[in-house]
């Protein structure tokens, strides 16, 4: 065996894609040299109907076989834009679901563990491996083989720089996130000297994305009831779980989100971990996510709030300062979605991340997102199981690109 300041060094840039999730499939790979970035050998292959979890894992095994073939002593950094199979192969994240576990095995035994490093890249540089994916399923669908003597992909794209391995590096991440840390330390309202619409600078990086969706239905919801975090924790009702099932679905079959995170009550974990399983990841939990302690008003409707408490519902419709009785008010629910806000935007940035949360926290995040004043939490509604999203620029401008859409569930 080769001396380890004797061994080549080899990138391995992955990627898999799938027109469907399941749908037609298919993988790319290129190994390039460690030192020069210099492209050295692609695979690629349509593989019939797959979902993209599976395409990727594909990928990486096609890639690190490729550069078995070249030097089976070589050292390995494999670069791919699924945080999925970089967590899980880097031994980070559990492998849940079951047709995942044999692929990871797979790619263990196609290149000497040891020698291989993972790295998340953001989709932007890993366009070579994508476009060879994108070229197999366009064979595939002509009814041919991916050739190398017909690929283009390494024309069509940007060379990616080396990548020098052994020496120490911080965890990657997008440009996005110094940006977007700085300009959104308190509220992410439209910064005064940040152009924004039309007057927008033309590349900003790769946006953050947060897909918020409220839970499913429990027992409480159909009957308008305050439900936080004060009173009791339910549980999703039948109609809540099929209410999950269908968003998991529906989220699957958009390929898009990249990890799971939840409010700790049992109402959000509950849709998480559906869409989580469907999905192959792990639900993270936040705590910042959970809904508004609604003290005294717990369980009860409006009416009956309004027949309790007039005095102090009355408060809390005028003020965002005003607390139901021994709950929170709008004000501390701001100030803690905005930490847990910035927190996220730092771990996932460039990220597309499911956010599975409650009325209060969506909509906050939407109206902080908006510039909007307080009262525009009673302007806005949100449906159970509805889906809503948010795009964070590295400038501190946000956008609102959905919201309470439940087409999903029709």
């Amino acid at each position: 065996m080769a001396p380890r300041d004797a061994r080549r060094r080899f990138i391995v840039e992955a990627d898999g894609g799938s027109r469907g999730n399941p749908g037609p499939a298919g993988y790319g790979a290129v190994v390039r040299d460690g030192v020069t970035g210099e492209p050295l050998a692609e695979a690629a292959e349509y593989i019939g109907t797959a979902t993209n979890n599976v395409a990727e894992y594909r990928g990486l095994i096609a890639g690190l076989r490729t550069a078995y073939e070249l030097d089976p002593e070589a050292e390995i950094r494999v670069r791919m834009d699924s945080k999925l199979v970089v967590e899980q192969m880097s031994g980070r994240w559990k492998i849940k679901h079951p047709g995942m576990r044999p692929l990871a095995a797979e790619a263990r035994t196609a290149f000497p563990p040891e020698r291989v490093v993972y790295e998340w890249i953001p989709r932007e540089k890993n366009k070579h491996a994508d476009r060879l994916a994108n070229e197999a399923m366009d064979a595939g669908k002509a009814g041919r083989r991916w050739e190398p003597s017909r690929s283009t992909a390494a024309l069509d794209v940007a060379p990616a720089g080396a990548v020098a391995l052994g020496a120490a590096e911080p965890a990657p991440r997008s440009p996005v996130a110094p940006a977007v840390a700085e300009a959104d330390a308190e509220v992410l309202a439209a910064p005064k000297a940040a152009p924004v619409g039309w007057a927008a600078p033309a590349d900003l990086g790769t946006a953050t994305t947060f897909v918020l969706l409220r839970h499913g239905e429990t027992a409480l919801t159909p009957q308008k009831r305050f439900s936080g975090s004060g009173g009791s924790d339910p549980e999703l009702s039948p109609a809540g779980l099929r209410q999950a099932e269908q968003v998991a679905a529906a989220l699957a079959a958009r390929g898009t989100v990249q990890a799971v995170v939840s409010s700790p009550l049992r109402r959000c974990r509950e849709t998480a971990e559906a869409v989580a399983d469907r999905l192959g990841l792990e639900v993270r939990v936040e705590e910042g996510l959970r809904e508004t302690d609604f003290g005294a008003w717990e369980g009860l409707t409006f009416a009956e709030a309004r027949e309790r408490h007039p005095a102090e519902l009355d408060a809390w419709l005028a003020s965002p300062k005003a607390a139901p009785p021994g709950g929170e008010s709008f004000a501390a629910v701001t100030r803690r979605v905005s930490v847990a806000r910035d927190k996220l935007l730092a771990r996932y940035a460039g990220r597309t991340v499911l956010l599975v949360t409650h009325v209060t926290p969506v909509k906050t995040l939407v109206r902080l997102a908006l510039g909007a004043p307080p009262e525009a939490l009673f302007r806005m509604e949100l449906s159970a199981a509805s889906l809503s999203a948010v795009a964070y620029y590295a400038d501190g401008n946000a956008s609102v690109r959905l919201l309470n859409d439940t087409a999903h569930l029709r």
